[in-house]
C-alpha cells in the first residue's frame, strides 16, 4: 500500500507535482463558469470521499472554501473545533491521527503548532492537509499563485514583493519561489525577518529571494505586491509591531513604485488603515477578491492531488 499524499508544506513538494496542481486547478475553475457553485466536477474525483477538518484557529476562508471543495469534488465534509474534540481534553494528536484515519480519506488541520499537523501525518494512514500553522500556510499561496498567472500569466521569471510580517505566509512564498521560478522581493522591519531556515533552505533550492528594509526598493519592477496583517492571531506584541510596521503600509504612492500592471494580493482578513489602505485594497489593481475566491479552486485540485487524481 502506498504512503499516503501528505501536502504539509511546499519545500517538500516536488516541483512538477506543484505545476500540476496549480494547472488543474485553472482548468478546474475554467470548466465550471457560468455553473450553480453547489453542482460537482464532471470527473468527481473525491465521489464517496469522506473529508474531516479541525480547527484549533477560527477560519472563515479555509473552513468555507475547504467545505465548498470537497463538495465540488462530490465528496462530503466533517468540521469540528479542536475544543469540542477529545483532541481538546487532553487526547494525544497520536491517538487522534489513528482513529481518523479509520473513519475518514482525509484530514485538513488549521493548527496552532506546525509540529502537531506534522505529527498528525506521521500516525495518520490517510492524506493530511496543512490548513495553515505558525510555520506555513500552503494552500494560501497556491490560490494566490492562481489568481497571480490569471493576470500576469506563468509566474516563472515574474517579480513578486512581499511588504511587512516575515510570518507563516511570507515563509510559503519563500518556499514557493524556488519550485515555481519567480523571484520574491521581501521588505520587512529587521525584528520581523522571516525564519532564516526557510532562507537558508531557498538559497539551497537556488530560490531567488532577496530581503530589504525599504519597501520602495522590493516593489521596483514587481508585477504583484502581497501584505498580511501586521497583528496575527496569538501575537502578543501588537503595539510594538503596529509603530515597527508604520513604514509599511500599502498605499497607493507605494503601488505606483511597481510595474504599472502590478496588481495587489491580500490573503485577509485586512485590518484597513494598517497594513493597506482602503484605495489600494478597494481600487483596480486589487484582485483580493478573485484570490479568496481561488482558494475554492486551488484546494479542490490540492485535495485531488491528495486522493491520486492528479500526478
Amino acid at each position: 500500500m502506498a504512503p499516503p499524499r501528505h501536502f504539509i508544506d511546499l519545500w517538500r513538494m516536488e516541483s512538477a507535482d506543484l505545476r500540476a496542481i496549480l494547472d488543474d486547478a485553472h482548468v478546474r475553475k475554467a470548466a465550471r463558469q457560468g455553473w450553480p457553485r453547489g453542482a460537482v466536477d464532471a470527473d468527481a474525483p473525491a465521489k464517496d470521499r469522506t473529508l474531516a477538518m479541525i480547527f484549533e484557529k477560527h477560519s472563515t476562508r479555509t473552513r468555507f472554501s475547504f467545505d465548498a471543495a470537497i463538495r465540488q469534488l462530490g465528496g462530503a465534509s466533517i468540521i469540528s473545533n479542536a475544543g469540542d474534540m477529545q483532541l481538546g481534553r487532553g487526547e494525544t494528536v497520536e491517538d487522534t491521527a489513528r482513529v481518523l484515519s479509520r473513519m475518514v480519506d482525509a484530514v485538513m488541520i488549521r493548527a496552532n503548532r506546525h509540529a502537531d499537523v506534522e505529527l498528525f501525518a506521521q500516525n495518520s494512514m490517510v492524506p493530511v492537509i496543512n490548513g495553515l500553522t505558525d510555520r506555513s500556510h500552503p494552500c494560501q499561496i497556491l490560490a494566490d499563485l492562481q489568481t497571480f498567472e490569471e493576470a500576469q500569466g506563468p509566474v516563472a521569471g515574474k517579480t513578486i514583493a512581499w511588504i511587512g510580517d516575515g510570518n507563516n505566509v511570507c515563509a510559503s512564498f519563500i518556499h514557493a519561489a524556488a519550485k515555481f521560478g519567480f523571484k520574491l522581493n521581501i521588505a520587512c522591519p529587521p525584528v520581523y525577518h522571516p525564519d532564516l531556515i526557510d532562507l537558508a533552505r531557498a538559497a539551497e533550492q537556488q530560490g531567488r529571494v532577496e530581503m530589504t528594509d525599504d519597501p520602495r526598493k522590493a516593489v521596483r519592477d514587481a508585477h504583484c505586491v502581497i501584505t498580511d496583517t501586521w497583528v496575527s492571531m496569538g501575537d502578543k506584541d501588537g503595539e510594538a509591531r503596529l509603530d515597527a510596521f508604520e513604514p509599511f503600509q500599502v498605499d497607493e504612492d507605494l503601488m505606483d513604485q511597481a510595474r504599472g500592471d502590478a496588481v495587489f494580493l491580500h490573503c485577509l482578513p485586512a485590518h484597513r488603515g494598517e497594513e493597506v489602505t482602503d484605495e489600494v485594497i478597494d481600487g483596480p489593481r486589487s484582485l483580493v477578491w478573485t484570490e479568496a475566491e481561488n482558494r475554492i479552486h486551488a484546494q479542490k485540485s490540492i485535495l485531488a492531488w491528495c486522493f491520486g487524481a492528479i500526478g
